[in-house]
């Protein structure tokens, strides 16, 4: 008996070793390459339920499988619709179809699929890629935006290639206009809307007698014109074009209220591009606007509610994503999303809500709202293995930086973490620069946290979730102000002693990638290692080759060509600038068709650390976009980027 009683005592501690070795699992790249993706959540028109597309990596053929799933609301029951490479699926009004993008003869086609059962069918047949569609109010029809066909050369001609050059350098042929047309739900010829030199960009707007379509405007197709953006609505029988709120820059629309009485869209507060975008609110019929959120004093997009009495308003708020219903006349209420993340969230007819959004410690699932005020529920576990890891522990910190600001950013400790003893630190800066680190799971953080290393992502001056002068504040000030904002939280983090001074790292992506320049030659002694991925080194190069050339001006006030001054700060704000001081070894990454963030600033900085004895590393990746867009190449990136900090962070100085 004692012996049996000894047996089964070890065989429990055993189990509890195993279970505590299990439990004790790091994230890996491994798990990141199980991470299921669920985008788009599409709730039905009943709002009983949603479908969702959902993403897996397979790496024997390196690109995702995408399927659509039904969620059943009350049961969480799940149901495949279809395999197909869908995207951008949507209910049609009466809830009886979905209707999705999908390949047909190689370019995106709109194809049909009965809910109840039966084959996905084609409807469109656009000569040239379906970009995106939208459905008619009452389910007969589809207004959708095509590019048009190349033009066609006869004779000898047919071997002349030659362009007019816009401003992206990867461009081979001239940017061609996007366009409008109607083709009915059951298949047929397709009716074309709009035409002309001009292009429409951004979403589709039916008015809810479907008698019209509201869309934006832009006077070129080439990217030279981003920043001319401005609304159009057009009679879908007599085909007039006409303007909808009387500006011709920088507008984005949200659509029509249910009730067809008004439009929403968003504006950037005083018509500045460096300032925060807010919502505004005019009457469909034309008259002026009225602002509706100055009071949040952040950068807002927006969502009908379906009593045509307010919207659904989502903002930054420090760390944190915010949902707010704002009433049109009356202050906002901030609604409760528990522990969510980053979401994305949809509005049934019937006023229910479909979210997807991650948390702290889980990747994306499918969360629902019952009404506004109900806390979410999420109905899907995709992710649980993900979930059950050791993960490391975020937590928001804030605190006063320099030149009166408060400034924030995003902890990630390693598993295991034991306060008060400094760990290596190793900064994660996000790019943008418009953009935000704010709570949730990401895969990158938590494989650097893996390793033992204290992750920080810091929300420098012009970040998009402190608020309107935060977010100005990089004006003319690139490189400077927002290092001394980053420095200061460095400096904060060892003075609590959670980071070790002497094994620090910086990294960052696109804009990240500007500031980990910038900080490794600004501050060359405190940096052990450097990540710079598709970094901005230079903007009077990115001005000049770069897709968002117009945006680049906005930095500065201009052009860096017609004002000797405003090119000397250009220069001044480069981190180029000061690369030949930067003593820390620095990996280098970039996607050689970035067209973002062109591949030759990454040469640059390649050549002045080789040519100063800086020991550095060149990774290019020959594929087309401002980051790889598939597992195996994101997978690369986050390998090297990890071995790289730690071959450094760990080697004797």
């Amino acid at each position: 008996m004692l012996d049996f009683l000894h047996m089964n005592r070890s065989r429990l501690i055993l189990c509890l070793v195993l279970s505590s070795s299990a439990a004790a699992e790091r994230f890996n790249l491994e798990h990141a390459a199980k991470i299921v993706n669920v985008s788009n959540p599409q709730i039905s028109p009943d709002g009983k339920s949603i479908v969702v597309a959902v993403s897996r990596a397979n790496l024997k053929e390196n690109r995702y499988d995408t399927e659509l799933v039904q969620v059943d609301v009350a049961t969480k029951a799940q149901k495949i619709l279809t395999r197909r490479q869908a995207s951008q699926h949507k209910w049609s009004p009466d809830g009886t179809r979905l209707a999705f993008l999908a390949p047909a003869d190689g370019k995106p086609q709109i194809w049909v699929l009965p809910i109840d059962g039966g084959e996905a069918m084609q409807v469109s047949k656009s000569a040239t890629a379906v970009q995106n569609f939208e459905w008619r109010p009452d389910g007969k029809a589809f207004a959708y935006r095509a590019e048009e066909e190349a033009p066609k050369k006869e004779g000898e001609e047919k071997a002349n290639r030659s362009f007019e050059v816009d401003v992206n350098y990867l461009l081979t042929e001239a940017p061609r206009s996007s366009h409008l047309w109607l083709v009915p739900a059951e298949g047929g010829d397709s009716k074309r809307l709009t035409s002309g030199s001009w292009s429409v960009g951004g979403g589709i707007f039916w008015s809810p007698d479907g008698r019209k379509i509201a869309f934006s405007y832009r006077p070129d197709p080439g990217p030279r014109y981003l920043m001319e953006r401005s609304s159009r609505i057009v009679d879908i029988e007599t085909l007039v074009v006409s303007p909808l709120t009387g500006r011709d820059r920088l507008e984005s629309l949200s659509g029509f209220s249910p009730d067809g009485k008004y439009v929403a869209y968003s504006w950037p507060r005083d018509g500045d591009t460096r300032f925060v975008d807010e919502i505004w609110v005019m009457p469909a019929g034309g008259g002026p606007g009225r602002n509706l959120t100055r009071a949040l004093d952040s950068g807002a997009w927006a969502q009908w509610a379906p009593d045509s009495k307010s919207l659904f308003v989502f903002t930054q708020q420090g760390t944190s994503n915010v949902m707010w219903l704002q009433p049109l006349d009356g202050p906002p209420r901030r609604l409760d999303t528990g522990r969510l993340g980053n979401f994305g969230v949809r509005v049934s007819k019937s006023g229910r809500l479909a979210l997807v959004a991650n948390e702290p410690d889980r990747p994306f699932e499918l969360y629902y709202k019952e009404t506004p005020d109900s806390p979410p529920q999420r109905l899907t576990d995709f992710n649980a293995e993900i979930a059950a890891l050791e993960l490391g522990k975020q937590e928001s910190i804030r605190w006063r930086g320099p030149d009166n600001f408060d400034v924030d950013g995003i902890v990630t400790y390693p598993p295991g973490y034991q306060p008060g003893k400094p760990y290596p630190l190793v900064l994660e800066i996000h790019g943008g620069p418009r953009g935000a680190s704010t709570l949730g799971f990401w895969p990158r953080p938590q494989w650097l946290a893996s390793h033992g290393w204290v992750v920080f992502e810091p929300n420098y001056r012009g970040s998009s979730n402190l608020g309107n002068a935060f977010q100005a504040a990089i004006w003319n000030d690139a490189g400077a102000g927002p290092g001394r904002d980053v420095m200061s939280g460095v400096d904060l983090l060892i003075k609590k002693g959670i980071a070790d001074p002497n094994k620090m790292a910086v990294s960052g992506w696109s804009y990240g990638g500007y500031m980990t320049t910038w900080l490794l030659g600004n501050y060359p002694d405190r940096w052990r290692a450097g990540v710079a991925g598709a970094a901005v080194t230079d903007h009077v190069d990115q001005y000049a080759f770069s897709d968002i050339h117009s945006i680049v001006a906005t930095y500065y006030g201009g052009s860096p060509f017609t004002d000797p001054k405003r090119l000397q700060a250009y220069r001044e704000q480069a981190p180029i600038t000061y690369a030949s001081r930067i003593k820390a070894p620095t990996l280098i990454l970039c996607d050689t068709g970035d067209q973002r963030v062109p591949i030759t600033e990454s040469y640059m900085l390649y050549h002045v650390l080789r040519d100063n004895g800086v020991k550095t590393k060149f990774i290019a990746y020959p594929v087309s976009g401002h980051m790889p867009s598939d597992p195996i190449h994101q997978r690369d990136i986050n390998r090297r980027w990890a071995e790289w900090i730690k071959e450094h962070l760990e080697a004797r100085r």
